[in-house]
């Protein structure tokens, strides 16, 4: 009985994640338990938990009682998430180039492929998230433990983040830049190569501030 309990909880959990990250439900939509029971035709419980849940994520704005709103990220939670990014991104491909092994250069390789394929046939939803997970594998292949903890903490407001972008043809040639820069063992073309692709997400947030 507790297993179906965890799991139901994770599948609520997993769809309204990815329903906020890919814009589905927009900033401000309200979540409240029992439309969500409905809508989801699960009990209430496991609606709870997972706006609890997403709230400890940063996605979900907790209200009084039984309900709550998706995040409206201000100009400046977006500006603090790109610099916290920077902070990171350089670090991760660089180590990334050192530290590869052919089994994560595969699963890298294969993230790529599913952002370039849905790029191609203008699948924004499928790129973004294939784009979200190039990213975190890339910090898998970094091989260090503290900054893998910290991509956990931060991994559903980075994968926000990510998804803002609309050029998708571009960032696809930017992450295969990477990609052959991680294969090639060139650890300072890597990072050259992750502070340029940062360089969109700083015009960006001079954008929207």
């Amino acid at each position: 009985m507790v297993e179906v309990f965890e799991s139901e909880s994770v599948r609520v959990t997993r769809r309204l994640r990815d329903e906020i990250i890919d814009g589905v439900r927009p900033p401000g939509s309200r979540l409240v338990e029992r439309e969500l029971a409905e809508e989801l035709q699960v009990s209430r419980v496991p609606v709870r938990e997972a706006l609890r849940v997403l709230t400890s994520e940063g996605l979900v704005t907790p209200r009084p009682r039984s309900w709550a709103v998706v995040r409206e990220f201000t100009p400046d939670d977006v500006a603090e998430l790109t610099e916290v990014r920077e902070a990171l991104e350089v670090l991760t491909f660089r180590l990334a180039a050192v530290r590869r092994d052919q089994a994560g250069l595969d699963r890298l390789r294969e993230a790529w492929q599913r952002e370039s394929e849905a790029a191609a046939v203008g699948d924004g939803v499928a790129a973004r998230r294939a784009a979200a997970d190039f990213h975190e594998v890339a910090t898998d292949l970094a091989g260090n433990s503290l900054l893998s903890e910290l991509g956990d903490t931060l991994r559903s407001r980075m994968r926000w983040l990510l998804g803002q972008h609309d050029d998708l043809s571009q960032v696809t040639d930017e992450h295969a830049a990477l990609l052959a820069a991680v294969a090639d063992g060139d650890s300072a073309r890597a990072a050259t190569l992750a502070e340029e692709h940062l360089q969109r997400s700083r015009e960006w947030v001079a954008r929207v501030r």
